[in-house]
């Protein structure tokens, strides 16, 4: 056995024992960390097929961005578990019969598909052209022959984000909102008012107690 066949197993080990620990972790915080241990041994598997760009976009996206979202909601939810877990053994039999599906089939592909004895570590860009990364050539095959399909996702993906960000930052009633403008354009005179007090005030004169007894 070589070295990538070792880092294999030991990546695809600890793939499943991370996958396993994310269904049956008590904590929804814990199972969200083992969440990402499984996605980073699974870019570890995709290095070694040569499948980099894979790799790179599972930690970048899923470990980077998605999975650090879902950390910090489940942290600021404070899920409370045990009302989760009353349905538990009702939902039971239909979870079992789906897992059991999944795994015939994941079987069936194993069994039938796959057979190449080693990735293939370059690929084409252009037919007849020096064999590149799968990475250059993903990109060139993106920005020739795909070029358009991408600005149009790509100005579909700029439209959603603004429509969020202004139906977010509606006025509301509640909302504690300051124009900036006006921020700026703020002086000392108009928060501030000066007024001058005397240095010394005479002292109020005492007062008899016959006459405090007669106001009363």
């Amino acid at each position: 056995m070589d070295v990538k066949t070792g880092f294999f197993y030991l990546f695809s080990v600890v793939l499943l024992f991370a996958a396993f620990r994310v269904v049956t972790a008590r904590n929804p915080v814990h199972a969200v960390l083992y969440l990402m241990l499984a996605f980073s041994q699974a870019s570890a598997v995709w290095l070694l097929l040569n499948a980099e760009f894979l790799a790179i976009t599972l930690v970048l996206v899923y470990l980077g961005a998605v999975m650090v979202l879902f950390l910090f909601v489940v942290m600021m939810l404070d899920i409370n578990v045990d009302t989760l877990r009353q349905g538990f053994w009702k939902n039971f039999p239909l979870a079992a019969t789906l897992g059991a599906v999944v795994a015939l089939e994941m079987a069936a592909v194993l069994m039938s598909g796959f057979r190449l004895s080693q990735a293939p570590k370059v690929v084409a860009a252009v037919a007849g052209a020096a064999p590149v990364s799968n990475s250059k050539a993903l990109g060139i095959l993106l920005y020739t022959e795909y070029l358009m399909p991408i600005q149009i996702a790509a100005s579909i993906l700029l439209v959603a984000m603004v429509a969020a960000i202004a139906l977010t930052l509606r006025q509301r009633k509640d909302s504690k909102a300051i124009n900036p403008s006006i921020q700026v354009r703020v002086r000392a005179a108009d928060r501030l008012q000066v007024v001058k007090v005397a240095v010394t005030q005479p002292a109020p004169e005492p007062v008899a107690p016959d006459a405090v007894e007669e106001k009363k």
